[in-house]
């Protein structure tokens, strides 16, 4: 077997740490579809995953992009993990949300997710930008800045960007957030169980990026303390209802008085450390309560003005936290709202 002939696949798989790895292997020949691929495994032990007497994990290939770094033929293998008798594990999230997707497909259920990071240098421990001793320039420069001494990482959130455009994920923007070293990229509109898929891989791009710089990206909801704002992963949403004429006042504020009810509940799953975030400051609602409004970014969740206006469209979920899973955050909004009573 040669490169010429063949096709390197990177397999990508999600950690017990809510965290990416991933190994390559060589096929004889490219695959025209993801169920062309064998399935592989690894050492759970050494992911927390599994104990080290019967350690073995499986992973499935579930979806494949174009290796932006290797180049053609070459692919990213999106998988998730079973035991070796053929049952999901415990951290394998995709699988739920996929039956949940299947379950509402003729909805049409579309997502867009805003995912908020820092870069950070490893050297200091603080977001590229911030001097070694005390704190920058307070926020205000930085959103959507231009600036020699206001914006750091511009190059790799660039880069990420094209990766993302050569792979086929459905990125539609980024743009430097309102920190030194603190950046957000969008993916959707995306259908059901392609996003959290799209959003997983995205992620693996973004740290192999940072990776060539020798830097980290930190996706916590409150990583810089004081008055900063948090990483948060915003979660657009709607169903074909939605977005048809009387989708405002017929599907939309019904999901929203449904989510009201479950607070506590997506609150739990929509990542770890999120009440540093959730604080009623920053652009953002009390974790304590949950409310709704137009156009209101200190909401729970905001309806766009043109939504209200026109009367269909989405609404925007600004509850989940960066380090949240995407699995579980569109599986939770289509359980909510469309599945339960």
């Amino acid at each position: 077997m040669s490169l010429k002939d063949g096709c390197i696949a990177e397999y990508v798989w999600i950690d017990g740490y809510n965290g990416l790895r991933s190994k390559a292997r060589m096929l004889s020949e490219p695959p025209s579809k993801f169920s062309d691929l064998p399935e592989w495994n690894y050492d759970g032990s050494s992911t927390n995953q599994a104990p080290g007497v019967n350690s073995e994990v499986i992973i499935k290939p579930q979806a494949i992009y174009p290796d932006p770094f290797r180049g053609t033929p070459h692919i990213l293998v999106m998988c998730d993990t079973y035991t070796p008798e053929g049952e999901p594990i415990p951290t394998n999230t995709r699988y739920e949300c996929a039956i949940a997707m299947d379950t509402i497909k003729e909805q049409e259920p579309w997502f867009g997710l805003e995912q908020e990071y820092f870069l950070i240098n490893p050297a200091t421990g603080k977001p590229i930008g911030f001097p070694e001793e005390g704190e920058p320039e307070p926020q205000g420069p930085y959103y959507c800045g231009v600036s020699g001494s206001k914006m750091f990482g511009r190059d790799i959130a660039d880069a990420h960007f094209k990766a993302c455009v050569y792979a086929g994920i459905k990125i539609s923007g980024t743009n430097a957030e309102v920190a030194p070293g603190q950046w957000e990229y969008q993916v959707g509109p995306a259908i059901g169980i392609e996003q959290g898929d799209m959003l997983w891989m995205s992620r693996y791009l973004l740290e192999r990026i940072a990776e060539m710089k020798g830097i980290d990206v930190n996706y916590d909801p409150k990583p810089v303390k004081g008055d900063w704002n948090g990483s948060g992963c915003h979660s657009n949403f709607s169903t074909k209802a939605m977005r048809e004429p009387g989708g405002y006042e017929g599907a939309i504020v019904p999901a929203l008085e449904k989510l009201g009810k479950k607070h506590a509940q997506h609150i739990a799953a929509y990542g770890s450390g999120n009440e540093e975030r959730l604080t009623g400051r920053h652009e953002t609602a009390s974790i304590e309560e949950f409310k709704w409004g137009v156009a209101d970014r200190g909401a729970s969740c905001r309806v766009g003005s043109d939504t209200a206006e026109k009367g269909c469209g989405y609404f925007e979920d600004r509850r989940p936290a960066g380090n949240c899973d995407p699995y579980v955050v569109t599986k939770m909004l289509v359980q909510t709202c469309c599945i339960d009573p």
